[in-house]
């Protein structure tokens, strides 16, 4: 086991109940202690849930939904919230919305998918969205996890995980 501090990510989204939460449950997994992953977003209603199909994808990936809910950005920007040092937005109204100011200054990038559940047709068109922005998702996450520990630094990680916005 590593003794190194793990790498904390937020993801941020409009809702916190596809993408961020994917993406929460992905570098979880990915990240085996070397990454702890957290997601929020910036317009939760009180009695918001993680969407049922992003639950259902990530089910079906085998990848754990336990824990997972949806939450609002500022529970992360309190003085008793962990500190981040990435923060990455995953949908274009998160990226353009004026975010708190995060403890610590954390590296920052923008990560565009489109959102799944606006997806319109059948239900299995629906399931098959959720499956693309997963395995999108995936890809990109490999490559931040594959990074050596000299390539987090917050400065190297900003570069890397922007970088990574173009894959």
């Amino acid at each position: 086991m590593s003794t190194h501090t793990p790498i904390h990510v937020l993801f941020l989204c409009t809702h916190n109940s596809a993408r961020s939460i994917m993406a929460e449950a992905i570098l979880n997994e990915l990240g085996k202690g070397r990454f702890v992953a957290y997601s929020a977003g910036s317009t939760v209603s009180e009695d918001q849930r993680p969407h049922a199909l992003a639950l259902e994808a990530l089910n079906h990936a085998g990848l754990s939904t336990e824990g997972l809910k949806s939450k609002n950005w500022d529970v992360f920007a309190q003085p008793s919230a962990p500190h981040m040092d990435l923060i990455i937005t995953v949908c274009d109204n998160a990226a353009g919305e004026m975010c708190p100011v995060w403890p610590g200054h954390p590296a920052t990038a923008h990560w565009g998918y489109a959102d799944p559940s606006l997806e319109q047709g059948s239900s299995e068109h629906q399931r098959d969205a959720f499956k693309r922005t997963l395995m999108l998702m995936r890809e990109r996450l490999e490559h931040l996890v594959s990074l050596p520990t000299a390539g987090l630094e917050r400065l190297v990680l900003e570069a890397h995980a922007r970088e990574l916005a173009t894959r």
